[in-house]
């Protein structure tokens, strides 16, 4: 397999498709970030409605699948991606900038350290957002990255994270095993209609030389990152208050998939 732009765009077809199976209603956490992206817009005159003028941040980009959605949606604004995963970043610069030019940037840095803000480009950042990604930090790690944005973002600014947020199984055993039945479900469901598991793509994935190339080095990177603790959302929500964000809140949510609001 060659890395064409068709290639290319299978391929992230085929995580979209992948994911969908992992997440009931995916399309609509995407849709709403971008719903409230558009409120921002049309609240401020620094930017029109086509998004000319707005800067988002997306945090653990993956290869692109908000990302996209929003350079899709917003035909002015500009995408930052930022991601360890040097394949998945790899999949994400190629195919975004494919389709959008410079209005995508890639940048390489890790999250749970602290220097990942000095690596973004010069500039004003005016909204943040991530999928499916921040759970895999730690929570101390969270919370550092949570300040970062209070530091970030600028007065006005808004976060957004559709995330897992598990149920505490203690205190919330029932919602628990409603929730894991649902995922459970909806894996069959999308397997069964010919989606790929998780493993599945990355063999794939790997089968494209400019991505196969850089798996020793995401090996290499991920080799001491154990599954972590999760955060809960009452983690997510106080955090964020101590890092300077006055309005915070959920905007969407199926049983303990989240989309979480954060405005500065």
């Amino acid at each position: 397999m060659t890395g064409t732009p068709k290639a290319i765009e299978r391929l992230v077809q085929r995580w979209d498709d992948q994911q969908a199976a992992y997440i009931n209603h995916r399309e609509q956490r995407f849709a709403i970030i971008g719903d409230v992206l558009a409120r921002l817009c049309a609240g401020s005159d620094d930017f029109t409605d086509d998004g000319t003028g707005l800067t988002v941040l997306d945090l653990a980009c993956g290869p692109g699948s908000l990302g996209g959605r929003i350079l899709e949606r917003f035909p002015g604004a500009r995408v930052i991606g930022l991601d360890y995963d040097p394949v998945l970043l790899t999949l994400a610069g190629t195919w975004l900038t494919g389709r959008y030019g410079d209005r995508f940037t890639a940048v390489d840095a890790d999250l749970a350290g602290a220097a990942w803000i000095q690596q973004l480009p010069a500039g004003p950042v005016h909204a943040a957002v991530s999928s499916t990604a921040l759970h895999w930090l730690k929570p101390a790690e969270l919370v550092a990255v949570y300040a970062a944005l209070g530091e970030l973002l600028p007065a006005e600014g808004v976060f957004m994270n559709a995330d897992h947020l598990r149920y505490d199984p203690r205190s919330q055993p029932f919602l628990t095993e409603i929730a894991a039945l649902d995922d459970v479900q909806t894996q069959a469901l999308a397997h069964a209609g010919g989606a790929q598991t998780w493993d599945e793509w990355w063999a794939d994935a790997v089968e494209i030389p400019e991505l196969g190339q850089r798996l020793p080095e995401r090996e290499r990177r991920f080799a001491d990152r154990p599954p972590t603790p999760h955060a809960s959302l009452g983690l997510h929500l106080e955090a964020l208050r101590a890092a300077g964000f006055s309005e915070t809140g959920t905007i969407w949510r199926h049983y303990d998939d989240v989309v979480v609001f954060a405005r500065r």
